[in-house]
């Protein structure tokens, strides 16, 4: 990939236009295809805005004409639309406030209007009551407008003005209203009540088995019956020998009723088969009805179904027949899923809608005598376990307490989580209450902000940078109970991250949550964010050898150090100042040069390919321990060999996930990162335990397929080598050992041809 590729976004964006016009044409969910025609409108914009020159991709400006602070509407891989996310129709509460003032129903007129004696005095008494939700970080620029004006700020007021007054007419800068205000902080949930709510009311029948219950309510019976009418044409054990009075009529009734089920009932199709049982039946049936006689091989496929019927069912109204129907019956009344979603759901209509849920047990109690007839089924039926699993996600509690329930999955969703902790923490430096609520809110909205695809190693818009909190600014006090706050936050996410999630690296928005409040409580840490290879421009920022420094104070001469043939006190011993562009932040040359050679890339173009890139990006990892090191400076106390443990068991486990795998590469990158992050904590603990470290794996790994097996071994004699004071040779070999890593230009040994178990 060229640099001018990486600037133009290659084909990212039309190959995802493609993508949602294939998924708008062909996909079988409508709302699917609702979804894919919005995402089609959308790509539409970035590949019109880029090839008019509206969009500058790559930017931190990237939209021509909006200031960096202004949220851009993002989409996948960090593309703007052009638009800016706090754009679009009047909110219902914003066309209520245009009626109810006598205004035009448009932005300008609505921005003025806040700024009079009477809408000051409205955004005052919504400041104090503290009852508004903040979607972007835009809505809380006219309440700091009022909080300034009545603190006796009004250069500061002015100033914000005079940023935002050009934009009136675009943009939102107020919030909506809402029913409540912020509850603890302390307390997070993935989802509100109200999102789980419209999933469960959205939920619809699952159509296999609803296709069940037709056939065992409508078409079971019908054949039953169909089957009864041709056992009474029997003379011994000859079908069709004979035809009773009121035969006939009794068949033309039967062929009148199925129509009309054919009609009512569409979702099985078989009976429409005509060399199906029924439709073998049902065609003599006609033939019968209309007078003609069957011919010799219609009556031996008619013997044929009702002697193969027969053997299989018993007679019907036979005591074995009998019970298989009843039997069936009570499968078809078990209630449904959607049923059960629905009824949960009027449960949940009863909560507030705007918070998580305390209290999931409640909610998911069995159904009661009076509910039981609206989800048709018995008073004591349990929640079924795809719904249970759906509430979960607004289940209520600490972070701590929602990774040890497992609704916290992964360290993404303990990510999309952290900024409401984060912003408390930050927020308690405003003495001011109704303030320290509205920077709450405008931290935990700016860090919903989606990330912008940028290049030459610039950062994404901060905080401070936005308006109206830096004409707060002053009226923070950075105190040490603040600091002390904020460092008892950052252990906090840290610890939680490692201890819930141990062969995960950081997720960027963890790691810039973890820079935030390291910055507020005065520590300054070096924190690394995963560089995309995608779009690497071939050079690391300064922070990413103070880390390397950092790491080499826990892990010169180390196992970790060994592994990976690191010389940390030859990087400690750089003294790079870098280069300092304009505009652009400090590198280290002499990082940069080490990360290539111990890449094997020196001296080879820059964006060669995207493995090259990544295998350069991988070896910073390494030599940082991407934040390891930097959480364990920073005091956090970790079970080091209980991590490691942990770790191989991802290894493994991950490992089984190559098999009959069509894209494994990602794979093999997170097997790399769960394998590195073992070893980091294996380093950290005691002697003895690192001795045993090996046998312990060799045992984990005869317990695994002969897949798992056969891939993992060289991994485990190349760890077993090391831990015995061996090394690699220069191609990463130890005799049948293999040094793990992640990234290859050609292909990776974990993929070469061997057992497939």
């Amino acid at each position: 990939m060229s640099d001018n590729d990486i600037r133009a976004g290659g084909g990212f964006p039309l190959a995802q236009l493609g993508r949602a016009l294939t998924t708008a044409g062909t996909h079988e969910d409508p709302a699917t295809r609702q979804r894919a025609e919005l995402r089609i409108g959308r790509w539409r914009q970035v590949v019109a805005g880029m090839a008019a020159g509206r969009l500058d991709i790559g930017s931190r400006t990237p939209v021509k004409g909006l200031p960096a602070w202004v949220t851009p509407e993002v989409l996948h891989g960090g593309f703007a639309t052009g638009e800016p996310a706090a754009g679009g129709p009047l909110r219902p509460d914003e066309a209520d406030q245009a009626r109810r003032l006598g205004l035009p129903a448009e932005r300008r007129a609505l921005f003025w209007s806040w700024l009079t004696d009477a809408g000051l005095a409205e955004l005052s008494a919504l400041l104090d009551s503290g009852r508004y939700r903040v979607a972007y970080a835009e809505e809380a620029a006219l309440p700091a407008v009022a909080w300034l004006l009545r603190a006796g700020d009004r250069d500061g007021a002015l100033a914000v003005l005079d940023e935002i007054a050009p934009f009136a007419d675009r943009l939102r800068f107020t919030p909506a209203p809402a029913d409540q205000h912020a509850g603890d902080p302390d307390v997070v949930y993935r989802q509100t009540a109200g999102e789980v709510r419209r999933s469960l009311e959205q939920r619809q029948p699952n159509a296999r088995i609803e296709t069940m219950r037709e056939a065992l309510t409508v078409w079971n019976p019908f054949a039953d019956d169909l089957l009864a009418l041709w056992c009474e044409t029997r003379d011994g054990d000859r079908v069709g020998a004979v035809t009773p009075d009121g035969w006939l009529p009794r068949a033309g009734q039967l062929l009148a009723r199925y129509r009309r089920l054919a009609a009512e009932h569409p979702r099985c199709g078989k009976h429409r088969n005509r060399k199906s049982n029924i439709g073998v039946l049902r065609s003599a049936l006609e033939r019968r009805v209309a007078g003609a006689e069957l011919t010799p091989r219609e009556r031996g496929l008619v013997q044929s179904v009702v002697d193969a019927m027969l053997r299989k069912r018993g007679r019907p109204g036979s005591p074995e027949h009998a019970a298989r129907r009843e039997q069936q019956a009570r499968e078809a009344a078990l209630p449904r899923h959607h049923q059960l979603a629905r009824l949960v759901a009027v449960r949940l209509a009863a909560l507030p809608q705007d918070t998580g849920i305390a209290d999931v047990e409640t909610v998911l109690r069995p159904v009661d005598a009076g509910e039981a007839r609206s989800a048709g089924a018995v008073a004591g039926w349990p929640v079924p376990h795809p719904v249970a699993r759906m509430v979960s996600r607004a289940a209520a509690g600490t972070l701590e307490q929602l990774i040890d329930r497992g609704v916290i999955a992964s360290a993404e969703e303990l990510a999309r989580l952290t900024p409401r902790l984060a912003a408390a923490t930050a927020a308690s430096a405003y003495p001011d209450p109704a303030l320290r609520v509205l920077m709450d809110a405008t931290y935990r909205a700016f860090r919903d902000r989606r990330s912008l695809l940028l290049l030459n190693l610039e950062h994404q818009v901060r905080l401070a940078e936005l308006p109206w909190v830096r004409a707060v600014a002053s009226a923070r006090l950075d105190t040490s109970d603040t600091r002390d706050r904020a460092t008892r936050t950052l252990v906090r996410l840290a610890s939680a991250a490692v201890r819930g999630f141990p062969a995960t690296v950081l997720p960027n928005p963890l790691v810039g949550e973890l820079a935030a409040l390291s910055k507020q409580a005065n520590r300054q840490l070096p924190w690394v964010e995963e560089l995309a290879a995608d779009i690497f421009m071939g050079t690391f920022s300064a922070k990413f050898l103070q880390a390397a420094t950092l790491a080499g104070g826990w892990l010169a001469d180390s196992p970790y150090a060994r592994y990976y043939d690191i010389d940390y006190p030859a990087i400690a011993a750089i003294d790079d100042a870098g280069s300092r562009l304009i505009g652009r932040p400090r590198t280290s040359d002499a990082f940069d040069r080490l990360c290539r050679g111990r890449a094997g890339t020196s001296g080879k173009r820059l964006w060669s390919s995207v493995a090259a890139n990544g295998m350069i990006i991988e070896q910073a990892q390494i030599l940082t321990t991407h934040n390891l090191a930097t959480i364990v400076e920073l005091g956090v106390d970790l079970p080091a060999a209980d991590l490691a443990e942990r770790c191989l068991d991802t290894v493994l486990r991950l490992t089984e996930r190559l098999r009959h795998n069509p894209r494994p590469l990602g794979t093999v990158k997170n097997i790399a990162y769960a394998w590195r992050q073992m070893l980091f904590f294996l380093s950290l603990s005691a002697g003895k335990e690192q001795t045993a470290f090996p046998a312990f794996a060799e045992q984990q790994l005869s317990t695994q397929p002969d897949f798992v097996r056969a891939r993992a071994a060289p991994a485990v004699a190349g760890l077993a080598h090391v831990i015995s004071g061996g090394t690699f040779d220069a191609d990463g070999r130890a005799g049948v050992g293999r040094r793990l890593l992640g990234w290859s230009t050609t292909e990776h040994w974990l993929l070469a041809p061997g057992p497939r178990g």
